[in-house]
């Protein structure tokens, strides 16, 4: 509040003439009001000036103010009347002033037009090595009080413990609040915001947290995606785990999610696991696709639950060969009417291996994918393979580097 009483004072200090410090004043002086309100504010001046109040005429922001709302209370005390006041314009205050008949500055005062304080809500917290802690919260009701709010962050160990105030405030992001250091593991906090301005105070719900139930870490590095030899429906998807987290005891999980060029709708992969890799099967051929990928950490230092997940990673592009097929797109055989084509080819492809390959010894997801290939050029569906299948397929992976017979 001394912050914002003196900025709004620098503009009523700019234009008052100094040799009449002290010799008028505005009561009440500096108020806060609710919105709405209604304020009679006097101006009085000393005897020793030589004005008569009737001279004297008021100004709020810059705008003369209407001789109707004024009342001459004394030769030397001049009042003013504001109806149903708005909310301020600016938060350090709107500038109330008195003039004399020349239009000089004779007194001023701060009027803070605005709301109290709503209970702050959605107050989350995150910690990206286990030793520090990051807290976002949002403001309550419609979040604007229309004067200068502080907002504070508050902790402590839950049973034992002074409470303390977090102090690094990030003015980029006002409702955070990040502690570097200081903190325990294995035993819960319990934290929360409160938030006042002159008009009063609220108080965020108290959450309670371990931070090792918090954790979380930079999205994974080193996100590529590529083709799957000639496969028109496939993508290959692979990623680095993130180095943040390289000293202590955890799994990682993954999410995948990717999208078309031309649609803003995500679909996402919950079932990667903590793989590094994953193949994208059932894709639209000849088509452009957008990947992210993120990570939870789960299990840090014995830890039951899992921690939050990152943020996803930058979009890397790839497109998938042309063809006339389409087809809906998954990750891998556990989800999707997607997947259902993609065990229906694989038993059909291990049916064709046992009863047709007499020439092809061993099999490899490479001969699957070279079967695939020759299955798509040949423009025949599953159903209709001849006789003639098996020596064509063998010939064919023989001739293209396949498993040889």
């Amino acid at each position: 509040s001394r912050l914002s009483l003196s900025l709004c004072l620098l503009g009523i200090n700019s234009s008052i003439n100094h040799s009449l410090i002290h010799m008028a004043g505005i009561f009440p002086q500096d108020p806060a009001l609710p919105i709405g309100s209604t304020l009679t504010a006097t101006c009085s001046v000393s005897p020793d000036l030589g004005l008569h109040a009737s001279s004297l005429f008021w100004s709020l922001n810059g705008r003369r103010l209407p001789s109707s709302s004024y009342s001459v209370l004394s030769p030397t005390a001049l009042s003013v009347t504001l109806p149903g006041l708005p909310a301020s314009r600016q938060r350090s205050g709107d500038n109330l002033v008195c003039h004399n008949h020349g239009g000089h500055v004779l007194a001023g005062s701060c009027l803070y037009i605005g709301m109290p304080p709503v209970k702050p809500v959605n107050l989350t917290c995150w910690s990206r090595n286990t030793k520090d802690l990051t807290c976002r919260w949002a403001p309550g009701g419609q979040g604007e009080t229309f004067i200068k709010t502080k907002y504070t962050l508050k902790y402590k160990l839950r049973w034992y413990g002074r409470e303390r105030e977090c102090e690094e405030y990030n003015a980029a992001q006002p409702y955070s609040c990040y502690i570097p250091r200081d903190l325990a593991l294995f035993t819960p906090y319990e934290i929360w915001v409160e938030a006042t301005n002159l008009l009063g105070s609220a108080t965020s719900d108290v959450i309670t947290l371990d931070i090792l139930d918090v954790v979380t870490t930079d999205p994974p590095s080193g996100v590529s995606v590529s083709r799957v030899g000639n496969l028109e429906d496939h993508l290959s998807v692979r990623w680095e785990s993130p180095p943040a987290l390289k000293d202590f005891l955890f799994q990682a999980k993954y999410q995948i999610r990717y999208r078309l060029e031309d649609n803003s709708d995500w679909k996402v992969m919950d079932d990667v696991g903590n793989q590094t890799s994953c193949r994208l099967a059932g894709l639209r051929p000849g088509t452009v696709y957008f990947v992210q990928v993120r990570c939870n950490p789960v299990g840090i230092f014995g830890s039951r639950r899992s921690g939050i997940w990152s943020e996803w990673s930058h979009p890397t592009a790839a497109s998938t060969p042309h063809s006339e097929r389409v087809l809906s797109g998954s990750c891998d055989s556990k989800s999707g009417d997607s997947n259902s084509t993609l065990r229906r080819e694989l038993k059909q492809f291990f049916g064709w291996v046992r009863n047709h390959a007499y020439g092809c010894g061993g099999m490899s997801i490479k001969l699957y994918d070279q079967w695939r290939v020759w299955m798509q050029k040949s423009h025949k569906t599953r159903n209709q393979v001849g006789k003639d299948s098996p020596r064509l397929c063998c010939n064919y992976l023989t001739r293209h580097g396949g498993i040889r017979s």
